[in-house]
């Protein structure tokens, strides 16, 4: 009878066919073990630094904001408005929740239930990032002085060339009197 060579070559000595595959797995594994050694200072270096993280929240007692003022603090590199709106300022912004708005939303969305006098809003412009005075235009919210965006008591663009309203950041109120935002 004769041997086939797939026979000839099963049967050689020293030539077990699970042995040559562990070794294969084996220096894959090892290689890529390396390779992710390597890859890894690379991939955390990407993270924020401790002073960023630092800074991502900041904790604010609105007991020093009078009722009709605005301060700016600084929140993450950007201004930030907290304003402590009067019953007039607030009846303004409900009554023209349905007029016609670029990006449509109500006043009550823009606050926190119970906390309707606050609003803190991101003070950056929708259009081009710049920073809107307050009290301008004719809905007594925000006037962008760069290009004319006016934004209402509520935050929410009226007219301009902005696309969207001022940003609200994330924020919970700790007590009556402080607040957490990020």
């Amino acid at each position: 009878m004769a041997e086939t060579a797939a026979d000839a070559t099963a049967s050689t000595p020293g030539q077990d066919p699970n042995r040559r595959d562990f070794i294969y797995i084996a220096a894959v594994a090892a290689a890529a073990g390396g390779a992710a050694a390597v890859a890894w200072p690379f991939i955390d270096q990407m993270n924020p630094a401790a002073d960023t993280l630092a800074a991502a929240s900041v904790e604010y007692d609105l007991s020093k904001v009078e009722p009709g003022a605005q301060v700016v603090i600084t929140w993450r590199k950007q201004p930030l408005f907290i304003r402590n709106r009067t019953a007039a300022q607030i009846a303004s912004a409900v009554k023209d929740d349905h007029a016609d708005m670029k990006d449509p939303a109500t006043d009550a969305s823009r606050v926190k239930p119970g906390h309707a006098q606050w609003l803190i809003l991101l003070g950056s412009c929708t259009h081009l990032g710049c920073v809107p005075t307050e009290g301008g235009g004719k809905y007594g919210g925000w006037l962008c002085p760069c290009h004319g965006s006016v934004y209402d008591t509520a935050g929410r663009i009226r007219s301009g060339p902005a696309p969207k309203n001022l940003e609200l950041p994330e924020y919970t109120f700790l007590t009556d009197t402080k607040v957490k935002i990020g």
